[in-house]
């Protein structure tokens, strides 16, 4: 892997990360920003699947489905079969 590559990943990282902090920021305090959680939860997920995807030299398509992308992703690692869309933001 050449060194643009893993720039190129590192800032997919970071921009996941930024999702992360943003989801503890508003995680904290007195009122909860539920809807806004929700939608950078969404965007972490969808970040580190394309992250995956990236590394193992997959073109990602331009996509916000969660589903598509863990069926991509379940061509390279069959541990992603496992994992259920409707439930990957369900807190157990």
């Amino acid at each position: 892997m050449n060194e643009q590559i893993k720039q190129y990943l590192l800032q997919w990282k970071q921009k996941a990360n930024e999702d992360l902090l943003t989801i503890k920021r508003l995680s904290d305090g007195e009122m909860t920003a539920t809807s806004s959680i929700c939608f950078h939860c969404q965007q972490l997920v969808e970040k580190y699947l394309k992250l995956f995807l990236l590394y193992h030299a997959v073109d990602i398509a331009r996509t916000h489905e969660i589903e598509f992308l863990l069926h991509e992703c379940s061509k390279i690692d069959n541990d992603f079969n496992s994992i259920d869309p409707k439930n990957i933001f369900c807190l157990q």
